[in-house]
């Protein structure tokens, strides 16, 4: 349960961080922190329902249903990210399209 907590903390906290930043290297760093908490929120509740948590199936259902429609939301919001306007990662792994470390 902790981790649900924390995962629901880390979302907004992350988004935040994405827009502030307006570099795509960072933001799409944020959006994958997002992506993965958001994930973890939907395993989790998966786990609440597994283990039987008695009486908690709507709300179980409601969070899945949020995270579908959230996903929406961030696919859209990822797309307004600006590819060309970043900071070279030199590890590789966020950079625009085409663009590689030396």
């Amino acid at each position: 349960m902790a981790l649900l907590l924390e995962n629901a903390i880390l979302i907004p906290a992350k988004i935040a961080g994405a827009e502030g930043a307006d570099i795509y290297d960072i933001r799409m760093e944020n959006a994958a922190i997002i992506r993965k908490a958001a994930r973890e929120i939907y395993v989790s509740v998966g786990a609440l329902e597994i283990f039987g948590i008695e009486g908690e199936q709507d709300y179980i259902q409601l969070i899945r249903n949020e995270i579908e429609e959230f996903k929406i939301l961030f696919r859209n919001w990822v797309k307004t990210f600006d590819p060309w306007h970043y900071i070279l990662d030199d590890w590789g792994l966020f950079n625009p399209p085409g663009v590689e470390p030396e």
